[in-house]
């Protein structure tokens, strides 16, 4: 049994501390608000209202946090992880942040005696309710095989990508595609509605064929029930494609497809659908071509 520390319980940290209890791991974990621990607590975990309680005697932490800066802080202030968990713990950001803080941070960590990995996940709610999340890891070959008990409790594919911040640039890469994806079905489905076409059927047949995806499977379905529930959130994707774009910028590369998707995301989130999940593009697609109807 590994004595694990989950910060963060929101819409992907919740479930994932439940899998890892059910792994057999001893589960500590902190949110900000107390309320989001409950289906931890409920699993057999232990809910406690700090981070260096939370994190006291754990052998691993993990962090799912929104943003950069939320990250930093929990790391580095007088209360955060670096300051009050034990040497030689290791630390794994599941968060979606730059790539350049989670250099810095494996450094700092390091001048703490801590190992550090940054393991963005893709899978959604849904993959992180069933344990199938897909893992990009960067860091050490050390910190990788002292966080394998964690990484396999809540994830199907796990893979070490290379040194810090490759799994950030990797998550970064995946966003992009993601956010391409739903941007293509949500101009499909919006063409075949207007053509009077049933897209259910269609669907179907497109799922069959090389226009078919996981994107697809899991988004057209929303897109025809207008189900916007949130599980990727589009404010989330949106801060990850500036993630993309700024980074692209630096590196002095033209990304005409991740640019035209930023703006599109950016302008689903100025309309006021940010808190809606990002199949929600399809109202933008929709507000573009005047055919958007109230929720």
């Amino acid at each position: 049994m590994t004595t694990l520390a989950f910060i963060g319980l929101g819409v992907m940290g919740s479930p994932m501390s439940v899998n890892a209890v059910r792994a057999g791991h001893r589960v500590v974990g902190y949110n900000r608000t107390p309320s989001k621990a409950a289906a931890l607590v409920e699993a057999g975990g232990t809910a406690v209202h700090s981070v260096p309680k939370a994190v006291a005697d754990a052998d691993i932490v993990a962090t799912v946090l929104p943003d950069s800066p939320d990250v930093e802080q929990t790391m580095n202030g007088p209360d955060g992880v670096f300051a009050h968990a034990k040497p030689g713990t290791v630390i794994v950001d599941f968060s979606t942040v730059r790539p350049d803080v989670a250099v810095r941070l494996a450094d700092q960590a390091a001048e703490r005696g801590h190992l550090f990995l940054d393991a963005p996940v893709s899978g959604g709610e849904e993959g992180a309710v069933n344990a199938t999340l897909s893992i990009m890891v960067g860091g050490s070959d050390q910190a990788v095989e002292a966080a394998a008990p964690l990484l396999h409790a809540v994830g199907s594919t796990v893979v070490h990508v290379g040194p810090s911040g490759s799994g950030q640039l990797v998550k970064a890469a995946n966003q992009l595609i993601v956010a391409a994806n739903i941007a293509a079905l949500a101009e499909a489905l919006v063409y075949l509605e207007a053509s009077g076409v049933q897209t259910t059927a269609a669907v179907e047949v497109l799922g069959g064929g090389l226009a078919g995806s996981t994107v697809l499977d899991h988004k057209a379905r929303r897109m025809i029930d207008r189900d916007f529930a949130p599980g990727a959130r589009i404010d989330l994707h949106h801060k990850d494609l500036g993630i993309v774009t700024a980074s692209a910028r630096e590196a002095g590369l033209a990304l005409p497809i991740g640019s035209l998707v930023a703006t599109l995301m950016a302008s689903a989130r100025a309309n006021g659908d940010g808190g809606l999940d990002h199949a929600a593009l399809f109202r933008t697609v929709e507000r573009l071509s005047g055919r958007l109807d109230s929720m």
